[in-house]
């Protein structure tokens, strides 16, 4: 079980899907059925294009919005990019160094470094996204891999601003393939990278941050994860059913 007093988290990445008018829709949907509750936060991640009207409609609501990727400089030159001071606003969380970011777009440690970097100064939360391949996991790497990810990510990171961390372990492997990691496996990696933490920076310090599974998540298989020592959830395609995320939401509501 997450901490007591640590609020669970439930992200909804929608990526690259959904018109802005289908964005606004299911954000009125999942409006009237998610309220606000104790110890449960949801979260929903639209593409750039929707972020303004999603915000918009979830103004006052239970739900809190993220963007999906951020650039580290704050201006200049940089056709189609999107900065935190453009981004501060409209979310309140940003995912980054998701493995879609550094698989199609070269994305390294260094740049989600950068991106943790810009996203605190701007008071964005970042929720920092780690995992191993396929034959890494096979290799029996998954915890070599996803330490060494949060310890490139932390680079910039300082005591104080833990508590506004996120960390996403999603398993390359799992994501989009429909077969999610075991329970167990997640809750080993998660552990060691908990350890990992405390160490850099103390029990107290370490503590504050929130540590998610992602990776083909949905309603059945929440149940499952919801019994380990796992914040709360990063949600794919899972996300774009109301019904199915709404009850994602209540799984991890019942186990809190």
């Amino acid at each position: 079980m997450a901490k007591e007093g640590k609020k669970k988290l439930i992200v909804g990445n929608w990526k690259m899907n959904l018109t802005v008018p289908e964005a606004t829709i299911l954000a009125e949907r999942l409006k009237k059925e998610i309220v606000f509750v104790d110890g449960v936060e949801t979260v929903v991640a639209p593409s750039f294009v929707s972020l303004y009207s999603v915000s918009e409609t979830l103004a006052d609501s239970a739900i809190s919005v993220g963007a999906q990727d951020v650039f580290y400089e704050e201006n200049g030159s940089y056709t189609g990019e999107v900065s935190a001071a453009m981004l501060r606003g409209l979310a309140k969380y940003c995912i980054v160094g998701h493995s879609e970011r550094r698989i199609y777009f070269g994305e390294s440690d260094r740049d989600v470094s950068q991106k943790v970097k810009a996203l605190l100064t701007y008071d964005i939360k970042p929720i920092i996204c780690i995992g191993e391949t396929l034959r890494e996991h096979s290799d029996g790497l998954s915890k070599v891999v996803a330490v060494s990810e949060a310890e490139a990510a932390l680079r910039f990171v300082t005591k104080e601003d833990l508590e506004n961390i996120t960390f996403a372990y999603e398993p390359v492997w799992a994501i989009g393939s429909g077969k999610a990691c075991h329970p167990d496996d997640a809750e080993n990696v998660i552990q060691a990278v908990q350890k990992f933490i405390k160490a850099l920076f103390g029990d107290k310090a370490a503590d504050k941050i929130r540590i998610l599974y992602g990776g083909s998540v949905n309603a059945e298989n929440a149940k499952g994860f919801m019994k380990k020592n796992i914040d709360g959830f990063l949600v794919g395609g899972a996300s774009l059913d109301h019904e199915e995320f709404t009850e994602i939401v209540k799984t991890t509501l019942k186990s809190s």
